[in-house]
């Protein structure tokens, strides 16, 4: 990993990419056979959708909502959507859950245990991370890697928690022909 020191992990978009393949053959290797991959957004979003296009089956969106306040640094409240996404109809089967860390673990054991209250059809439910911190009081099923030292993870597309559209449209303005 890029630029990383004991409470501060940096990640490149080609490291972001090796550890969601990575994850990808740990779960293949499992022989684990599911029938949906639900991320939880927005953490979970790119993880599920590369891992929806390589299993081969349909992706669900779950929106989750705890880190708020300074940049997305402060975890406050747990907000669970009412409604899960997807073109596939109603969660059941074997469902892989995927996002992209586990923390305190918190947020991974309400949302576990809301999906399995909530949509009855599901039969087994396990889960899948990049990173889980040794914090965490939760252990996915499928994690590529573990840090001891609890690092703040600055992924690849942070940088947009403090772009603005002003600064957006100031890059990218075109000026009309004439």
């Amino acid at each position: 990993m890029a630029q990383s020191n004991e409470s501060h992990l940096w990640v490149t978009w080609a490291q972001y990419d090796d550890l969601i393949e990575q994850l990808a053959v740990q779960v293949q290797q499992s022989g684990f056979q599911f029938d949906q991959i639900l991320c939880l957004a927005r953490g979970g979003m790119r993880i599920g959708d590369v891992l929806s296009r390589v299993f081969n089956v349909p992706l669900a969106i779950l929106a989750t909502s705890s880190y708020r306040g300074t940049k997305g640094t402060e975890q406050g409240a747990l907000n669970i959507a009412q409604q899960v996404t997807s073109t596939a109809g109603p969660l059941a089967g074997n469902i892989l859950l995927v996002d992209d860390l586990v923390d305190s673990g918190v947020t991974f054991a309400k949302v576990c245990d809301h999906l399995l209250q909530a949509f009855p059809l599901i039969t087994k439910l396990k889960t899948a991370v990049l990173w889980r911190k040794a914090s965490s009081t939760v252990k996915p099923d499928y994690v590529v890697m573990v840090l001891a030292n609890n690092p703040w993870i600055h992924q690849p597309f942070e940088h947009y928690d403090t772009v603005t559209l002003a600064a957006l449209t100031e890059k990218w303005s075109i000026v009309p022909n004439k």
